[in-house]
């Protein structure tokens, strides 16, 4: 009896699709933040950024469940939800688990924005260089083309970008709240509410 690779190729896949999407994701967030590109607008970058998000947990789930089907390799659900568990590789394997788990907790924290508050929520996005750097390792270590000569270039492209926006958006000078027309540039107290300048007094009419 032939083995049927086709489970095994969706696997491999979806792998890659799940790893451009999880780099797609972090671009985008690298741009909504520091906005390279004047011309996007943050609503719509903030947009594409929760789409790629799911984008990229859907292709996860697609990738967990061929390697469920397939017969290669066997793997139980539950192998899918607690790290170490599958027989393949178990370490870079299970740090593929942690890497969706912090996908979807990630992914959830936009509705919960409003009850854990938008410092928590920063902080919480902090773990999306984690999420990134993990599937990074996941994909080198686990992954069967890992080795071949277009699969690192991948790898390498992929990493080489998100290094450089990084980079870009630790050096790159904070923008200030904007000044009002008519007045010198007002700074924000600590308390975070800008003060505006008093209006200029307006001359009345000499009367003939």
């Amino acid at each position: 009896m032939t083995h049927d690779p086709t489970f095994w190729i969706i696997a491999r896949a979806s792998g890659l699709l799940a790893y451009a999407m999880v780099s797609a994701t972090v671009v985008a967030g690298l741009v909504l933040r520091g906005r390279p590109l004047t011309k996007l607008r943050p609503a719509a970058v903030a947009d594409i950024h929760r789409f790629l998000s799911l984008l990229g947990i859907l292709a996860v789930g697609l990738h967990g469940t061929a390697l469920v089907l397939d017969s290669t390799v066997k793997i139980s659900p539950a192998a899918l939800l607690v790290p170490g568990l599958a027989p393949y590789r178990p370490v870079w394997t299970g740090i593929g688990v942690v890497v969706f788990e912090l996908m979807l907790l990630i992914h959830l924290s936009f509705r919960l924005r409003s009850r854990i508050g938008a410092r928590n929520w920063r902080r919480l996005h902090w773990a999306a260089y984690a999420v990134f750097v993990g599937a990074t390792v996941h994909g080198l270590m686990s992954g069967t083309d890992s080795d071949r000569p277009w699969a690192l270039g991948i790898y390498l492209s992929v990493t080489t970008l998100v290094a450089g926006l990084t980079v870009w958006r630790a050096t790159s000078p904070r923008r200030g709240p904007s000044a009002p027309r008519g007045g010198p540039p007002v700074t924000a107290p600590a308390g975070g509410v800008t003060m505006q300048p008093p209006p200029r007094p307006t001359r009345r009419p000499r009367r003939r």
